[in-house]
């Protein structure tokens, strides 16, 4: 396994991982010893969330880089990204409710799933759907909007140079999950806009290639009738 796969594995590792920090059996000390109960909890899943959020722009790029695209990597890295996302919605809907509601756990998983299917179609036709200026915008805003999810868990602000300096993390927060959800909607329109012109093009050629073809065995078989 090369260095960009083994970068793509440690993401799909990190999910259970995030699982396991943001879970109420995190972390365990036994005996009888309290938890982390001072924020800790929210720093660690927050800081594993970023660092598998970092691997996945940066297993394309050493691929791309060291030449070393496989299709185990074209496999796994789609899986990867898919399985994160999923698990951290899924993960929020009951360790913040206030801030994700089910709906927009499921408005966003269901937007990861429709483009995948969009593509897995594309490439079955002959052609790919790349990435657009606005899915990699919902995909900064996502990173910003779980991590300020996580920790709106544990603070609503913090306080920074003696209270000169406030950081709202709830309303950060807020504003992040509900700009990320309508730039998720935005952008599943204009994957599937993209979808439809490159399948109807694709189509249009299939049509002229047939009605040629046919044209072409239609006057062969006319030379042949007229060689008689």
């Amino acid at each position: 396994m090369n260095l960009p796969n083994s970068i793509t594995m440690s993401r799909i590792l990190s999910v259970p991982l995030l699982i396991w920090v943001l879970s109420p059996a995190f972390p365990w000390i036994g005996h009888g010893q309290p938890g982390l109960r001072g924020g800790e909890q929210e720093i660690i899943a927050s800081l594993v969330f970023i660092a598998a959020s970092i691997t996945d722009g940066l297993d394309g790029y050493l691929a791309r880089r060291r030449k070393q695209i496989t299709t185990m990597g074209m496999l796994l890295d789609p899986l990867a990204d898919k399985l994160m996302v999923t698990a951290a919605f899924i993960i929020l809907v009951s360790y913040n409710p206030r801030l994700v509601p089910p709906w927009i756990a499921v408005l966003v998983i269901g937007r990861e799933f429709l483009v995948s299917g969009l593509r897995s179609i594309a490439s079955s036709e002959g052609f790919t759907i790349e990435a657009s200026e606005i899915g990699k915008l919902k995909t900064v805003i996502q990173i910003v909007s779980v991590v300020a999810a996580i920790l709106a868990h544990r603070w609503d602000y913090w306080l920074w140079f003696g209270g000169h300096f406030v950081i709202a993390v709830h309303f950060i927060a807020v504003t992040a999950i509900y700009w990320m959800t309508l730039v998720s909607i935005i952008s599943a329109v204009d994957y599937f806009v993209g979808f439809w012109k490159k399948i109807d093009h694709a189509s249009e050629k299939k049509r002229k290639r047939r009605s040629f073809v046919l044209s072409r065995k239609g006057k062969a078989a006319v030379g042949t009738v007229g060689s008689e």
